[in-house]
């Protein structure tokens, strides 16, 4: 998946103008019960203002509380003005940016604003990746790392009629064993489907159904 198929577009989007004072800028983000908007001249991108930096600002100003609210724009405290994406980016790529920042700003290459990509959206599509929102069992195990044995699972699951929900590979190196996670739909020849894996050489490392 790209970052342009699961940003949130430009119209759906809270944004603030360049001179927008933080105490407009405070009121949005509480209105919308986010951590920051994206910062805008026109439809170009400067920024971001995060609701931690406006409140770390205030600590370093020096300011009364209303006098900094009202007289700082959130031009002179926004951040992030050459990070953003293009929406070519595989998603998972975000990953690390987005850990300690609610979002990232999605541009054209005239820094045209576009959308963003919210911490929330990237977690949201993991738990989808995941089945985590879907009742079913979950089996973990490992296999020896040679050719075909992905397509050997999905025979195995063919056979057994398995509905497979989600399917996940770890271990992405030279090791010679890959730790494998698959959620399937509950049904009652659990047993006798891990048997096969089992006899096949995976080697069942926990069975756990998620309601």
């Amino acid at each position: 998946m790209f970052v342009k198929n699961m940003m949130i577009p430009n119209h759906a989007c809270v944004t603030v103008q360049e001179d927008t004072t933080l105490s407009v800028a405070l009121e949005q983000l509480e209105k919308n019960q986010i951590d920051g908007v994206p910062v805008l001249q026109g439809e170009e991108y400067l920024g971001v203002v995060t609701r931690y930096k406006i409140y770390e600002n205030y600590f370093l100003s020096g300011k009364q509380k209303d006098d900094y609210l009202t007289s700082v724009t959130v031009k002179d405290i926004a951040t992030h003005q050459d990070k953003f994406l293009l929406g070519e980016e595989v998603f998972e790529k975000t990953l690390l940016d987005l850990k300690d920042f609610p979002l990232l700003a999605v541009v054209d290459q005239n820094r045209k604003f576009l959308g963003v990509v919210t911490r929330s959206d990237v977690l949201s599509t993991f738990q989808s990746a995941f089945g985590v929102n879907r009742p079913g069992v979950r089996i973990a195990f490992t296999s020896v790392e040679t050719e075909g044995r992905i397509a050997r699972l999905s025979e195995i699951a063919h056979h057994f009629h398995e509905h497979i929900i989600s399917l996940v590979t770890f271990d992405e190196t030279d090791k010679l064993v890959r730790r494998i996670v698959m959620k399937v739909e509950k049904k009652d020849n659990i047993d006798r489907f891990t048997k096969k894996l089992e006899e096949q050489g995976f080697r069942i490392l926990s069975i756990q159904e998620d309601k």
